[in-house]
């Protein structure tokens, strides 16, 4: 593999190096050098074709830019799930691992799965959902799925109960608040998707349905999507939110999905 041409030695700055010529089976012909060891007088260590070298370079260059951009993306990644703020129990929940026990139900992952999809799209027209109807039939599931897919798409989504959120609202109530209750409807109204989960849990709460009115108008104007989830029926929802909120909701090509299957909840 490697035969030597021509042997010698030469001085640099005083100390003798050992000198002859190689051959690289990929490069051809390069010199070689070594430090002549005092002991045996023999070369310790002889270097490498250069060209080889170079490339084993850029190559580790390469592989550690690699690796630095894998250490952003995943810490963009954490910072994300962090805001995103998925509950702990629906954290590995995805579109791929939703199992659907009726074609309705298959109907309702087709429909998310092309939200997700084509989510850019939706932010272009403010596309939103409305999942309701019985409880434990996947309803979180899939809407936690959804805000997985966005997020992959370096978008961010953030998941709240309507209490959460109403309780954030009234913590800006207190003297030693560091938010604004206009803060707080703005963290809402920032992300590229927003899922508010237990619609209609306070049924009746006329502060519950303030903010509720506020946050989907201001997402409204701002033509960013939302997807509502209730235990409610189809026209409760819709008495409870009023029909001018679910309008806007339609709006775009938004989708009202009941979910009127029995529970997902038995299967997983």
């Amino acid at each position: 593999m490697v035969h030597s041409e021509q042997d010698g030695f030469m001085r640099v700055g005083g100390v003798q190096l050992s000198r002859e010529q190689r051959h690289c089976p990929q490069h051809g012909a390069y010199t070689a050098y070594s430090l002549q060891s005092h002991k045996s007088g023999k070369p310790d260590y002889w270097s490498g074709c250069v060209q080889c070298l170079a490339l084993a370079d850029q190559k580790n260059l390469r592989e550690a830019i690699i690796a630095q951009r894998r250490e952003q993306q995943e810490s963009i990644w954490k910072k994300r799930l962090g805001r995103a703020a998925i509950p702990q129990r629906f954290a590995d929940r995805s579109l791929q691992n939703y199992v659907p026990p009726s074609p309705a139900a298959e109907k309702a992952l087709r429909i998310c799965i092309d939200f997700a999809d084509n989510f850019d799209a939706a932010c272009q027209t403010g596309r939103s959902l409305v999942f309701c109807g019985n409880v434990g039939t996947g309803k979180t599931h899939l809407a936690c799925g959804i805000a997985r897919q966005v997020m992959a798409q370096g978008r961010q989504a953030v998941f709240s109960s309507v209490l959460r959120a109403v309780r954030m609202v009234k913590d800006t109530y207190h003297r030693d608040s560091k938010k604004t209750e206009d803060q707080v409807i703005q963290e809402l109204t920032e992300p590229d998707l927003l899922i508010l989960d237990e619609i209609g849990v306070q049924f009746g709460s006329d502060t519950e349905k303030m903010l509720l009115s506020d946050i989907i108008n201001s997402r409204y104007e701002l033509i960013k999507p939302s997807i509502l989830i209730s235990n409610l029926g189809l026209q409760d929802l819709d008495d409870y939110l009023g029909s001018r909120v679910m309008d806007r909701l339609r709006e775009g090509g938004g989708k009202a999905i009941v979910f009127d299957w029995g529970s997902y909840r038995k299967m997983i």
